[in-house]
């Protein structure tokens, strides 16, 4: 089975007959992505404000990652209705079966937006973007696909996700195994037939620990190649009826208010309290209570100081080493998995929410190998030798090993700004924008859930539609005022740089070799991300440079 490493259709593209897929399409906007953004941002454009929009999705249908992630166990890390777009007309009529919805629910989840509001009519699928160039004559983007389209447009908005360049191992020999082999973002979609097989899940992230549950349930042997132990915390999954979903509907409105108004757009937020303001039997009963209530509250619900000061973290620390080392009966296991000295801060990298991991790699006939201390040497036709000199053989390499994150999506899409300088260059010693919307240069392009947007601090609806609706509004202002050209200024990149870097020194993120810093791809700037201020700030920061258009250059036609 031959590793599949790009987003590109195993086989040629079938024309579409819809105007969408002409060549030589033009229009108001032209968006790129068809996941959460880009459904939110077709709606907003088109029919509730008139704009001609058209998408360009690479994939074969909506979903965005969900189109992509088909790997067992993928499912969401946000419980509904906060992991959900907030329209009523998608909410009221859609029941969803469990807490953390997997899949193949988030898919049919994409279907019925476009059964209520007909988005594919406007999206060219298998459409993928390789160059971009703004013009100043025209005062229109040009942008061209894989198979030889051109598109222009008077707005480009790169709609990607912070997840659209996969990330592979550089180790030698991966073309010669001789069994099935797969990044988990290229899984099949019929699947890999892992029960009674020898498997290799490579990576603890998110998607490493979702793998290493579910096959390691099935599989006659696991072995787990881990570079950093993941800090999990317990999902507490459970099913959903229709009833108690209905009830809850009432509420929805001011759910929906509520989470624009927290840190990460959760429907949580850190408690007004600091660590050591409670006694040690105090703080105790909190942690409890926020451990049973599972996902992210024992993360984003805590003290406000936890992600601040050493000493508060280490408490939070502590209790959740005792919490997860003690369903580790394995001590070797429990070391590699749970060690005593913490490898970083903890929630310095984003914790993973699971369900069984701890109790599955547990297994007598499963491994997990600690790949700092033995590193992979190289992979042969029947498996991985480690350093140490030992062939470990398998029938199955899952590739857990993630993304460039952030900025690689966007890097990799041939955009030019309009003296026809490649973003990847730009970027290449550091990561510009301004309000992690805009980059100076390049004219009447707009981005989301990206670089130095709240983006990998949040969830993804709540960031959607934050930074949608500042989208929206700029796009509506610059109509209403016969502005056409909307550029940023150097000037704002700086500030808004100097804003991240000032605030994520305040925090213990920034002595975290993490992907939220970059450190996961070799080579690339160790630098914050994202915006570590939190949604509030975040609204504030952005909506007040619209008065004036602070921080651009704008102009209206003659």
């Amino acid at each position: 089975m031959s590793l599949r490493t790009d987003i590109s259709a195993d086989t040629p593209r079938v024309a579409g007959d819809g105007p969408q897929y002409k060549d030589g399409l033009d229009a108001d906007v032209l968006i790129i992505g068809s996941g959460f953004a880009g459904v939110y941002l077709l709606h907003r454009l088109r029919d509730e404000l008139g704009f001609d929009v058209k998408i360009y999705e690479a994939g074969k249908d909506l979903g965005g990652i969900w189109h992509w992630n088909c790997y067992p166990g993928a499912r969401v890390d946000t419980p509904v209705p906060i992991y959900e777009l907030s329209f009523p007309t998608l909410w009221k009529d859609w029941n969803w079966s469990e807490k953390y919805p997997g899949w193949k629910e988030l898919r049919e989840y994409f279907d019925y937006i476009d059964k209520k509001l007909d988005i594919r009519k406007d999206v060219a699928f298998e459409s993928r973007v390789v160059d971009a160039q703004y013009s100043n004559e025209t005062q229109k983007w040009t942008v061209k696909t894989q198979d030889g389209r051109t598109a222009t447009c008077r707005y480009l908005i790169a709609a990607l996700g912070f997840a659209a360049k996969r990330h592979f191992p550089d180790w030698p020999g991966l073309e010669k195994f001789k069994g099935k082999l797969a990044h988990s973002s290229f899984w099949p979609e019929d699947g890999i037939d892992v029960k009674g097989k020898r498997v290799a899940v490579i990576g603890t992230g998110a998607t490493g620990i979702q793998l290493s549950q579910e096959v390691g349930q099935e599989a006659a042997h696991m072995t787990l190649f881990q570079r950093t132990p993941n800090m999990c915390l317990p999902m507490r999954q459970r099913k959903l009826t229709k009833e108690e979903q209905a009830k809850s509907k009432e509420e929805y409105p001011q759910i929906f208010k509520d989470r624009m108004q927290t840190f990460a757009g959760f429907a949580f937020d850190f408690v007004d309290k600091e660590t050591f303001d409670d006694s040690p039997e105090e703080r105790r009963r909190f942690y409890e209570d926020l451990w049973d209530k599972g996902g992210f509250h024992f993360w984003l619900a805590t003290y406000k100081d936890m992600l601040f000061q050493k000493d508060a973290n280490r408490e939070a620390f502590n209790f959740w080493l005792e919490k997860t080392r003690e369903r580790i009966k394995d001590p070797r296991k429990a070391d590699i998995l749970a060690p005593k000295v913490p490898p970083h801060y903890w929630g310095t990298k984003r914790p993973s929410l699971e369900q069984c991991f701890y109790e599955v790699l547990d297994r007598p006939e499963h491994d997990v190998i600690d790949i700092n201390e033995n590193p992979v040497k190289e992979v042969t036709e029947k498996g991985i030798i480690t350093e140490d000199g030992k062939l470990h053989e398998f029938d199955v390499i899952a590739l857990a090993t993630g993304y460039d994150s952030v900025t690689g999506g966007m890097m990799n899409m041939g955009l030019k700004d309009a003296n026809g300088r490649e973003l990847r260059d730009k970027w290449k010693e550091g990561t510009y924008t301004y309000l992690g919307m805009t980059c100076a240069g390049y004219p009447n392009f707009f981005f989301l859930y990206g670089a130095q947007g709240p983006t990998a601090f949040s969830n993804g609806p709540s960031c959607v539609e934050l930074q949608g609706e500042w989208i929206v509004d700029a796009l509506v202002k610059a109509r209403n005022e016969g502005i056409t050209y909307l550029n940023p200024k150097p000037e704002g990149e700086e500030y808004w740089r100097e804003k991240i870097r000032t605030i994520n020194e305040k925090s213990l993120f920034v002595h975290t070799k993490s992907w939220y810093m970059g450190a996961n791809i070799p080579g690339k700037p160790i630098e914050q991300l994202n915006w570590p201020g939190g949604f509030p700030l975040y609204h504030e920061e952005t909506y007040k440079v619209l008065d004036g258009w602070q921080g651009f250059e704008t102009q209206a036609p003659a």
